[in-house]
Order: C-alpha cells, then structure tokens, then sequence
C-alpha cells in the first residue's frame, strides 16, 4: 500500500507555536501523530515535544506491522501522559504542562485511530468526511446530552474546555480508540489541532483538503483558511495527511 503523506503546523496569531506533528513511516507501517500543547498552562510546547516523540518511540521501537493496533494505542498514549505527568510532578496541580492528541495507525489496507481532548482524526472518501472523531469537550457532552445544538457549539463560551488531556492529575485519562477501518484507494485521513478545525465545517475540509493532485497543496489550502475563518484570534493550526493508494478517490 503506498502511502502519499504531509505536514502543516502554523503559529496563527499566538506568540508561539505550541503544537507538534509527525509522521513516521517504517516497514509498511505509517503513524500520523497530532498534539496540542495547551496554552493555559505551563510548558505547553514542551508538553506536546515530549509526548509527540514519547509516541513516535513507542511506534519505532514495535515491530511492523503492529501486531495489536489497539493495544499499541493505548499503551503508547498512556506513556506519553505518563511523561508528562512526571515533568511536572514539581509544579500545582493548575500550572503542570498538559496536551491534547490524536494518533492514527495505517497498515495493511486499514487505519486504527485514538484521540484524548479534542484534537481530532478525520477519514475522508471522494472529498467528504466519512466519519470523524467527537471530542472529549464540555460542549460535546452537552450536545450528545441534547442541550445545544450542533450550530451553537463555535460561539459556545465554553467550548475550549476539554474533559480530559495527557498530564496533570497522574490517572490515566479516557481515551477514545476505534477498532479497524478499511480503507479504499485515495482515502485521506487527517489529524489536527482544534485551531484547524474550530473555524471550519466538516463539508469546507473534506472539499479544501480533497481538492489538489498533491496532497500537500490542499493541506496549505486548509490550514490557511482555518487562519483566516479565526480572524486575528487565530489559535495554532497544525495538522498532517496521508493519502492512500494510487488513482482517484473512491466515489
């Protein structure tokens, strides 16, 4: 299976970038790795350094192709809060470094994803969002709990409060992991920061992202839109793809 992957990450209008992508491909075997050092805390950047490369270890130190996806996820995740959690074992509990992530497995013909937080994995099929990750937010709980509406979530005063992250208290925190999903020639799977996708609309991504012969020209399309959707109050936006397969994308 061939694989056609990149990566975007720009600052916005923050004074530092905070977020951390990666891809790793080994033996068959790609890792899309997304992480989102949270701002309001200290370390932010640090805190996503060490767990996106704590991730990207674990994968390289597996043998490919990974025998047990899901196992791999959580373990490699829970590492990674670990990690955290000890570097800032010295500071309060309100200050210690914290992150949001979502890691994707692609192998034989298939994807295995994971995310804590709202960082977010998309899998799209001719353009469109087949499915996608729901965040682990305050605002989601209270949409699946049918007390806002989907509309009402982008100007939601409480929607960058996020339910559980890596770091901070030493628990491990809930994640979410799918089982296998099949994937078709010219899917695209996506990986990305909520300052990607918080000025954005599934419809908007699935068509930018699908829109250019190279992968990476619809990546710098989208992220560059998502800037500009957040006007001067624009957060991180980090992101990376693969493409699979070779031809057009399945209808």
């Amino acid at each position: 299976m061939q694989i056609e992957h990149a990566e975007l990450s720009l600052i916005g209008d923050r004074s530092e970038n905070q977020d951390r992508v990666l891809v790793v491909a080994e033996q068959g075997a790609t890792l899309l790795i997304c992480v989102d050092g949270m701002g309001g805390h200290s370390d932010g950047a640090k805190a996503a350094e060490v767990a996106s490369q704590t991730i990207a270890q674990a994968f390289s130190r597996s043998a490919k192709p990974v025998f047990d996806p899901q196992g791999f996820l959580h373990l490699a995740i829970g590492r990674a809060h670990t990690n955290l959690v000890a570097i800032g074992a010295e500071q309060s509990m309100d200050t210690r470094p914290r992150a949001t992530c979502a890691v994707c497995l692609v192998q034989d013909g298939a994807a295995y994803w994971a995310h804590v937080g709202d960082s977010r994995i998309y899998l799209l099929r001719g353009a469109r969002v087949l499915e996608r990750t729901r965040d682990h937010s305050h605002v989601e709980l209270l949409l699946r709990e049918g007390l806002i509406s989907e509309a009402e979530i982008a100007d939601h005063p409480m929607r960058n409060f996020v339910e559980c992250c890596l770091g901070g208290d030493p628990r491990l925190p809930g994640m979410s992991i799918t089982g296998q999903k099949t994937l078709a020639a010219g899917d695209m799977l996506l990986a990305c920061t909520d300052g990607l996708w918080s000025g954005l609309g599934d419809e908007e991504i699935g068509a930018t992202l699908g829109s250019g012969d190279e992968l990476y020209d619809g990546l710098r399309m989208l992220g560059q839109q998502a800037v500009e959707a957040c006007g001067p109050y624009a957060d991180n936006t980090s992101a990376v793809a693969v493409r699979v397969g070779n031809g057009k994308a399945a209808p």
